[in-house]
């Protein structure tokens, strides 16, 4: 485990307008270099707190840091791939960078190639497998330089050759760049390419650690 956190949260606490607790003193730290999973029950607050991360949502109370820049995958692509090809998706969150078109376009073909589509540049969106299309918001994030990736989810919609395909291609580029990476999930088969993993209760931390450990807990409960 890494002596610097890239992703750190403190006593974390978030209700809803009518009154119902999401995020409950909830603290935890990802270490820099790191791949770590959120395990939970539906409802335990695992995509609201992924949404707290990346700024989506204000919380009551609370303090959290995340080394930036920060890269969110919904857990749905059609949510954020707004162009109608796989390059200029790509090359559109770059937009607010002001780089010149030769630096934008050695961005997009190296991003793409990180995620395996090198070839499919100008393929369009709507030609896409579900586990395609997650790997072309994957590259938005590594194109945009993003230190650490927010992951809702992101097998929730795939079949189980593409699950297996996306966890493993994150956990490479995790490795590969030094990148940080949290990924909220509810497959336990997931686990197996974790460096750690945090279980949340009712938007709690109430155990974290060896995800091996955590994966044989909750088979046998």
């Amino acid at each position: 485990m890494g002596d610097i956190s890239d992703i750190t949260a403190t006593d974390l606490n978030l209700r809803w307008d009518n009154g119902a607790v999401v995020l409950n003193h909830c603290t935890l730290s990802v270490p820099r270099g790191e791949f770590w999973m959120l395990l939970g029950a539906n409802g335990s607050g695992k995509s609201t707190l992924l949404k707290v991360l990346a700024g989506l949502l204000k919380l009551d109370s609370g303090t959290f840091n995340l080394n930036s820049p920060v890269g969110f995958v919904f857990q749905n692509p059609d949510h954020q791939l707004v162009m109608p090809s796989v390059g200029a998706d790509v090359a559109f969150g770059l937009v607010d960078e002001n780089l010149s078109y030769a630096e934008t376009q050695k961005r997009v073909q190296e991003s793409l190639a990180a995620v395996d589509l090198q070839d499919y540049r100008r393929r369009p969106i709507y030609a896409l497998s579900g586990g395609q299309k997650q790997r072309v918001a994957i590259a938005g994030a590594i194109a945009r330089h993003a230190q650490v990736l927010l992951l809702d989810e992101p097998t929730a919609l795939l079949d189980r050759e593409s699950q297996a395909g996306l966890v493993a291609k994150v956990r490479h580029l995790v490795k590969e760049r030094s990148l940080t990476a949290l990924w909220v999930t509810h497959r336990l088969d997931e686990l197996d390419y974790a460096d750690g993993a945090f279980l949340l209760n009712q938007g709690q931390v109430i155990d974290q650690g060896d995800p091996l450990r955590l994966k044989s807990l909750l088979e046998n409960t």
